[in-house]
């Protein structure tokens, strides 16, 4: 529901000032003035669902846009005295001239709360500052009265969502498990948690459940709730804890329950993460899902060891692949990048297959791996000798391959 919040009579002055939401659906308001702040209200209020009546001689253009669509009542005069709003629930006046006071004392006298905006102390009502916080639970309006002071208001009301927004505080909604849930499928980024979007932290706080991959970003777990129930679904290179078909029923069930549910994936859900098969299984299931972007670890990797996938005069594109199916027909050219995701256990028959594509065999490639932890490592080499020199050093997953030019701008490649 839609509303605008306001102050006790004389606010501005009272410490104990009753702070409360007006449902003002299909009520008349009437707002007096037509300059900017004006415009500000007239649009909260038609949100609100408000009947509002603009009492003006002249209006700024969104307000003479408005009435000319008939979504507000202009009437085209000065104010003339209390007939303007006996019909009224709401008063609002901005005139910037003694005519807010006269309609405030108007109001006074029919027992109709007025927000003066040229005086906020003056009125019977203050409107609030308020914010919009959006979480998967829905959203939430943090409103804060100033006392009179509407710019120290937006302020602290600008620092409180920020606040919530941060992902530090507990979002979840407070309710008996009624109807179905919902699924948001957040990408966690690399590995580093300083790399999970603030919307991804909402959505965790938000969470009844979390059904976390291996790669994900697992300090993340640490920081819930102990209420909050944690299913694992990692999959490690020949070791599946749950097929896709398994987990998607996970998802299912628990939504279906009732809870909120957060599928914390590594990187992001639609790069290479099955994040579209797990949102069609959901809405095929009437579940509401929504998709929270993560950086993916196609950038992020390289990224992490000083190597753009893009670079002006080395290369104009890139191409993510994955390691775990055959390589198709990808791009010969010396001026794109390929970026292969799990890669390392076919990273023989990757070269392979790129050699007698045409590929140069002194490509510069990487291999970046644990990219964003602190066991981060870069192995560099040409195309041709890159199997045998991570078979050296040991490479393991979860790596990242780079194969092209812009490899030549990591410092590692400098070194070798």
């Amino acid at each position: 529901m839609d509303t605008l919040s306001v102050g006790h009579p004389f606010a501005a002055q009272a410490a104990d000032a009753l702070d409360v939401a007006l449902d003002l659906r299909g009520r008349r308001v009437v707002c007096v003035g037509g300059g900017p702040v004006t415009v500000r209200r007239v649009e909260r209020l038609v949100v609100a669902g408000a009947q509002v009546r603009l009492v003006a001689p002249v209006v700024e253009p969104a307000l003479a846009a408005l009435a000319q669509a008939g979504t507000i009542d202009w009437v085209a005069r000065h104010y003339e005295g209390p007939a303007d709003i006996s019909d009224a629930w709401f008063v609002h006046t901005a005139t910037g001239t003694g005519v807010d006071s006269t309609v405030a004392r108007d109001s006074e006298a029919g027992r109709t709360f007025c927000v003066q905006a040229s005086n906020a102390g003056q009125g019977s009502a203050q409107v609030l500052a308020s914010r919009s916080v959006d979480s998967p639970a829905g959203p939430l309006r943090v409103a804060v009265h100033g006392g009179g002071d509407p710019r120290r208001a937006a302020s602290v009301a600008d620092q409180v969502a920020g606040e919530l927004s941060s992902g530090v505080h507990d979002l979840r909604a407070r309710r008996r498990r009624v109807g179905v849930g919902w699924v948001a499928l957040v990408g966690g980024g690399p590995g580093d948690p300083g790399l999970l979007t603030r919307a991804g932290w909402e959505a965790l706080r938000s969470a009844d459940v979390v059904v976390v991959d291996r790669l994900a970003p697992r300090e993340v777990l640490a920081e819930l709730d102990p209420a909050v129930r944690v299913i694992e679904v990692g999959k490690a290179p020949g070791a599946h804890t749950m097929t896709q078909a398994q987990i998607n029923d996970v998802l299912v069930r628990e939504a279906l329950a009732g809870w909120g549910v957060v599928r914390l994936k590594g990187g992001d859900p639609y790069v290479l993460g099955r994040g579209g098969e797990e949102r069609l299984r959901l809405e095929s299931e009437g579940v509401p899902v929504r998709v929270i972007s993560g950086v993916t670890s196609s950038i992020a990797g390289p990224a992490a060891a000083g190597i753009p996938v893009t670079h002006r005069g080395l290369a104009t594109g890139f191409t993510v692949v994955t390691g775990h199916d055959e390589v198709g027909d990808l791009p010969v050219r010396d001026d794109h990048t390929l970026v292969f995701l799990m890669g390392v256990s076919k990273l023989r028959t990757i070269v392979a297959t790129l050699l007698a594509a045409g590929h140069s065999p002194e490509t510069p490639t990487a291999i970046v791996e644990r990219a964003h932890t602190s066991s981060q490592r870069t192995t560099v080499a040409t195309l041709h000798e890159l199997p045998e020199v991570a078979e050296q050093v040991g490479v393991e997953n979860p790596a990242v391959i780079v194969v092209g030019r812009v490899v030549t701008v990591s410092p590692q490649w400098a070194d070798r």
